[in-house]
């Protein structure tokens, strides 16, 4: 899609059952601008069918109003537990669904690769992550962590990865100790 800037628009979407997370960002060049984010959550009390049917249905909206020209997907982790790890993917699979219905390229991403490339470490914890998404996107307040994770996952897509390079410096220090610098000490 051509967009003013030769900008691409790229949906970022954090999976889960009870909470998915969504961001959508424009990226023209290193320019990064914020369009819109949210969390699509579904009642606890809902059976899990419901809550996947409102991952899909919600996500089909959120594609039709932004047009994103790609969508990029948190890949699955391995977790501790195996019901866990398949509500999560069956999350992932409706979200899916939704991108491809819409037609859109959708590409995946890391959970380490997408902390890696906006805070400088794949370690980094929710609250890092919350606080380089406001830094990169010039964001007045910080949004819900799903949303952050989701625009975390935009922006590292928009990057293609060039921030998360082992060889990438700031001088004499690495870009990880410049991200940390820059985080308040209650974040470190």
């Amino acid at each position: 899609m051509n967009r003013a800037g030769g900008a691409m628009r790229i949906l970022g979407i954090d999976p889960g059952s009870t909470a998915t997370g969504y961001g959508v960002v424009d990226s023209a060049g290193s320019r990064l601008v914020h369009v819109a984010h949210g969390v699509i959550r579904g009642a606890r009390n809902a059976s899990l069918a419901n809550r996947l049917a409102r991952i899909h249905a919600e996500l089909l909206e959120v594609a039709s109003e932004h047009r994103p020209d790609v969508a990029v997907i948190e890949k699955v982790f391995l977790a501790a537990n195996p019901r866990s790890a398949l509500v999560l993917g069956q999350a992932r699979g409706a979200a899916l669904a939704a991108l491809a219905a819409k037609g859109l390229d959708v590409h995946e991403l890391s959970a380490r690769e997408v902390k890696k490339a906006v805070a400088g470490t794949g370690a980094a914890d929710k609250k890092q992550v919350q606080f380089m998404v406001v830094r990169l996107l010039g964001l007045d307040r910080s949004p819900p962590s799903d949303a952050a994770d989701a625009l975390a996952i935009a922006i590292s897509h928009a990057h293609g990865g060039r921030l998360a390079g082992v060889g990438i410096r700031s001088g004499r220090r690495s870009l990880r100790d410049v991200a940390r610098a820059r985080l308040p000490r209650e974040v470190r």
